[in-house]
């Protein structure tokens, strides 16, 4: 098995899912949670991240074409998904951050409450769908099955996914502490910057799936 595949896969879907960029957009979006609930999320998310990751690796080509659907297009929906949140962190208080329903509400106020559907929510979505396991990384994903012509090869794919998955769970748990150092003001102020960029970063995600599809 060639070196230059492990190198190549590995700094593929590091810069693709981007986990060191993601710690500041999943501390935006669970601000107030407490870290028992921050933690239970983060784990979610990574695996169910890394299950959809690995699905595409051994199915995910034929899946799309079986049902016809274009991986432009499907930037295009991701795009369109991460652009509704960015909206809300922008523009209003996003429910997922400041508890305005549910079980939420009370980790706003501290109740001792289980984790609120809420936070299992945004472990689904967005954290693990399109923020890990998005259209970027999927595609790179389906590349790198392709080029994998061994099984040898294909579990050194897998376990490149979750090192790269186990490292973004390691970077979520970091995020606590810096919650801790940021307060109302500093974390209303991140979370509507944040936002913009997410916005910039869902437009692109549009743009581009618009220009594969037209060439």
């Amino acid at each position: 098995m060639p070196i230059d595949y492990i190198l190549n896969a590995f700094a593929t879907l590091f810069v693709t899912i981007d986990p060191v960029g993601l710690a500041p957009l999943v501390l935006a979006l669970t601000a107030g949670a407490r870290p028992e609930m921050r933690r239970a999320m983060a784990v979610r998310a990574s695996i169910i991240a890394f299950l959809v990751l690995i699905a595409f690796a051994f199915v995910g080509a034929g899946i799309l074409t079986f049902l016809g659907i274009s991986m432009p297009a499907f930037r295009i929906a991701g795009g369109l998904l991460l652009f509704w949140i960015a909206f809300e962190m922008v523009f209003e208080k996003p429910k997922s951050a400041t508890g305005d329903k549910g079980g939420h509400a009370d980790v706003a106020v501290g109740h001792p409450q289980p984790i609120g559907e809420d936070i299992r929510h945004l472990a689904v979505f967005p954290i693990a769908i399109p923020f890990l396991a998005g259209p970027g990384a999927i595609s790179a994903t389906i590349l790198l099955a392709a080029d994998a012509h061994s099984a040898l090869t294909m579990a050194t794919l897998v376990l490149i996914i979750a090192a790269i998955i186990g490292l973004s769970f390691a970077i979520f748990l970091a995020a606590d502490r810096i919650d801790r150092y940021l307060g109302d003001t500093g974390r209303n102020v991140l979370t509507r910057l944040l936002g913009v960029l997410l916005a910039s970063l869902a437009v692109q995600f549009v743009a581009d799936g618009v220009k594969a599809i037209m060439a």
